[in-house]
């Protein structure tokens, strides 16, 4: 079973996928801690020296590699969809879940995130709508799910997430019942 997450920076694809890995008892990868596993520092660093083209081509790598052996729960960076060869990739391989927030949602949450290159920027809601806009409809396009986060938890999002997967027939009903809540994280 594959499943990939996508959605813009802070809707929750590391925290969720995460959780629902341990969920279905299926390895979880987060594709930005793969690359920066590979580069050996952090992709703002890397952005930051190289470029945001550079970083596309070895994103595209990543997913590639990954697609080649889909298995488990993908989480993606936010800007994954941009090229059309990791859609491809994905939509191909996993079953693609978008989880949707609006961008003042994510400018709850991320209002004092300093990690993630393309927000350090002086009118970061501004940048959110932008990146909203200009990224929904290649979210939706590569999305076989879309599941709106809007305020719930990430236990809940999970519970949403595996029924759709059920209702796709990508698990079986009731096969992965709830546990119990696990330590929070500061994901």
């Amino acid at each position: 079973m594959a499943v990939a997450l996508v959605g813009l920076p802070g809707a929750g694809k590391s925290a969720v996928g995460r959780r629902l890995g341990l969920r279905l008892n299926l390895p979880f990868v987060d594709t930005d801690h793969e690359i920066e596993q590979r580069i050996g520092c952090s992709i703002r660093d890397y952005f930051e020296r190289e470029g945001e083209a550079a970083f596309r081509d070895l994103e595209q790598q990543v997913i590639a590699e990954l697609a080649a052996g889909a298995n488990g729960v993908l989480a993606t960076g936010g800007g994954a969809v941009l090229r059309e060869a990791n859609r491809l990739q994905l939509r191909g391989h996993f079953h693609v879940i978008y989880l949707r927030s609006s961008p003042e949602d994510l400018f709850r949450r991320l209002r004092h995130d300093v990690k993630r290159p393309l927000l350090q920027v002086a009118d970061p809601l501004g940048r959110l709508r932008e990146l909203h806009d200009a990224r929904d409809p290649f979210y939706r396009e590569t999305a076989h799910d879309v599941v709106d986060t809007g305020r719930p938890t990430v236990a809940t999002l999970v519970n949403i997430i595996v029924m759709q997967l059920e209702l796709a027939g990508i698990v079986p009903p009731g096969a992965h019942p709830e546990g119990p809540e696990p330590p929070s994280s500061s994901d």
